[in-house]
């Protein structure tokens, strides 16, 4: 109602030419307006010019996007590149410049809208030189036959500045499109490559059957078979010779990603010579395993092959293996290559089921070879703890000057506990200062050894002290017992030290304590 006038008010004002729905522009007499009033006209007078700018800058270029333009480079902000495309600056941000490109203030460059904002602060219009529309348009103007749609670009993947692939396809049958791409001697694709600065570009010929396509796509590798592998999930394996597979792969797995973007399938490479040992793995465990593998399971034999085999007698896979070339050349009417190819195969089934067999005949062996391994070591050191469990019993401990091995075995303990360390007979020959050889010791018994063991484990804090039992160090002697060779019991020697001397009766497992001279007569009282 604030911008409406009556007809009678209108006509009063304007004339009566005005009819109703006309558009009246009343001025506004600039004396009576303020400075206020003023800057916020010219303010909205402003934005209202900005907007209509924006407006038609997006309404030119929107239409546009993905087309290729030329501009040149005016200035660097931050990384990004603006390019004045002569009417409308443009901006080329980081992401979408390619890798390896220097570019000079002045310089014409090539480029492609990829975006048109409506609402912004800096440039509406963004470019892109990695986009693969770039490539797209570079190939409608070098290649005549594109752009009048004789030949026609079904697909185009990029990494920028490294790699493209570019798959193309032709409407008439006496058109190559792949030459048409190429050019006289390479003319045209080269004149693309200079222009995309040195990046190596494969065209491609494209095709409706996904594996002959995804054959193609691997270029320059040399496929041997593709197998689809699941449908929904657009999955297939493609098989290559051992000298092929780095080629097919790529560097750092480039040329298979850009076929996997190009065909739109999942690719799995493989070695043609790894599929069969993995083939003849499982054929030959088959067999290992009592199962029979029909011939038909390796490749090239079909039904009929197998059956005309089995004529000349040749029923399973050894036969097959042992047959020569030339009878297989003979008897299947094949060129010799072929038969070459499926003895070899079946050579590898039965290769792969001997080897499997003889690696489980040396697992057994060995395991059997371990086991008595550790029982001979077992008895070893038995025999050797034997040894060294006896001891001279003229050895004198208390004169003895402990040394680290006595340490370590507690004879710090058993000073600091008012008794000195009774070391083992070992020990004590190589510390003492007059030592005793060890000589001529025969080994003790199992239940000797255990009760020595036994009673070496206690230690002087746990011993309780027994004044009318004393040790001989190698067993105490029982009651009426006579020594060997009719000798009489030696008796211990002693330190002179008056603190009471501890250690073990091996015999009865008991602690004893020695305290002054008391012979083996005693000891057995």
């Amino acid at each position: 109602p604030a911008t409406e006038l009556a007809i009678e008010e209108a006509r009063e004002m304007a004339g009566d030419e005005v009819d109703i729905g006309d558009e009246l522009q009343l001025p506004l007499p600039m004396e009576e307006m303020g400075r206020i009033a003023a800057q916020t006209a010219k303010q909205i007078l402003f934005q209202k010019v900005r907007d209509a700018v924006r407006a038609n800058v997006y309404e030119q270029y929107v239409d546009k996007m993905g087309d290729l333009v030329s501009g040149f480079i005016k200035r660097f902000e931050r990384g990004d590149i603006i390019v004045d495309l002569g009417t409308v600056e443009s901006v080329l941000p980081r992401k979408e410049q390619s890798r390896g490109e220097q570019w000079s203030q002045g310089e014409r460059v090539r480029v492609v809208i990829s975006n048109v904002l409506k609402e912004a602060k800096g440039p509406q219009v963004e470019v892109s030189r990695t986009s693969p529309e770039l490539l797209r348009r570079l190939f409608e103007m070098e290649v005549p036959e594109i752009y009048d749609e004789t030949v026609v670009i079904k697909s185009a993947v990029r990494e920028a500045g490294e790699r493209a692939k570019i798959a193309v396809t032709s409407n008439e049958r006496d058109v190559d499109p792949v030459g048409a791409c190429v050019g006289m001697k390479g003319s045209r694709v080269q004149a693309i490559i200079r222009e995309l600065r040195g990046e190596k570009i494969d065209i491609i010929e494209w095709s409706d059957e996904p594996s002959v396509f995804a054959a193609n796509a691997l270029s320059p590798a040399k496929v041997n078979q593709v197998r689809i592998t699941d449908i929904e999930k657009r999955q297939m394996e493609v098989i290559v010779n051992e000298d092929q597979l780095s080629l097919a792969i790529g560097k750092r797995g480039q040329n298979v990603r850009l076929a996997t973007k190009l065909v739109g399938w999942n690719i799995d490479i493989r070695s043609e010579e790894e599929l069969k040992r993995e083939v003849a793995e499982q054929m030959g465990q088959m067999m290992r395993s009592g199962g029979a593998v029909p011939l038909t399971a390796i490749e090239g034999v079909t039904a009929a092959t197998a059956t005309a085999l089995a004529e000349h007698d040749i029923k399973d896979i050894d036969a097959l293996a042992a047959a020569s070339v030339d009878e297989l050349s003979e008897y299947l009417d094949i060129s010799l290559d072929e038969a070459e190819e499926i003895s070899r195969s079946a050579q590898t089934i039965v290769a792969a089921r001997d080897t499997a067999a003889s690696e489980t005949d040396e697992d057994s062996g060995e395991a059997s070879s371990a086991a008595g391994g550790d029982e001979g070591q077992t008895t070893e050191r038995v025999e050797q703890h034997a040894v060294s469990a006896e001891f001279d019993p003229t050895i004198d401990a208390g004169e003895v000057e402990p040394s680290e091995a006595m340490i370590a075995e507690g004879y710090d303990e058993a000073v600091r506990g008012g008794a000195p360390f009774a070391a083992e007979p070992d020990i004590l020959a190589k510390e003492s200062a007059d030592p005793v050889a060890l000589t001529e010791i025969d080994p003790i018994s199992a239940d000797e050894l255990a009760l020595q063991d036994a009673g070496r484990d206690l230690r002087p804090d746990t011993l309780t002290p027994s004044p009318d039992v004393t040790s001989t160090g190698a067993g105490a002697l029982a009651d009426g017992e006579v020594a060997d060779k009719g000798e009489a019991a030696p008796e211990l020697q002693v330190s002179s030290a008056p603190e009471p001397h501890y250690g073990t009766d091996v015999n009865d497992n008991q602690s004893v304590v020695e305290d002054g001279k008391q012979d083996a007569s005693d000891n057995a009282k």
